[in-house]
């Protein structure tokens, strides 16, 4: 059980970086650029890299065993093909390439995974069948909720 917290504190911490690294990426996107695609592949080659690394470690330890199912694979490349078209589009809204300003670090990055609790929720419970509490449905009412608030305020307040 301790294990299981220490990884998911690290990933949400390595998922943190990731949102915000991203913003910085897309924060300099020079005043002429027409795209971001570059900085797309550049996140990709990095995700390859760390992963090919892990690979390399795991192998020299012994004793695993890689071979997966093909719904493992069918499953991770439909993932691959959503966090491609996800980095696609943050690099657009961090960049303001084809808006009139850049989004917001803290609004953007809040909607995006806020937005991708309720839909995991849904999902969850539609296609998964997992059961999902009152508490966990009344959650979800407050992320959307808080969601609301924040296109509220951003609309209220001066650009920096």
């Amino acid at each position: 059980m301790m294990v299981g917290l220490l990884i998911l504190a690290a990933v949400t911490v390595l998922y943190a970086g990731y949102n915000l690294f991203v913003k910085l990426s897309g924060s300099h996107v020079p005043i002429d650029a027409t795209t971001t695609i570059m900085a797309t592949v550049c996140i990709q080659l990095a995700a390859l890299t760390t992963s090919g690394i892990f690979g390399l470690y795991l192998i020299s330890r012994g004793d695993q065993v890689f071979a997966l199912s093909s719904g493992s694979y069918f499953w991770a490349i439909a993932a691959g093909i959503c966090i491609g078209g996800a980095e696609i589009g943050y690099l657009y809204l961090f960049g303001g390439i084809g808006l009139t300003k850049p989004m917001d670090a803290s609004v953007v990055i809040p909607t995006i995974v806020s937005g991708t609790i309720v839909i995991a929720l849904i999902f969850s419970f539609f296609v998964l069948n997992e059961t999902i509490s009152v508490t966990q449905v009344f959650g979800a009412g407050l992320v959307i909720g808080g969601i609301v608030l924040m296109f509220i305020n951003s609309s209220t307040t001066a650009p920096h």
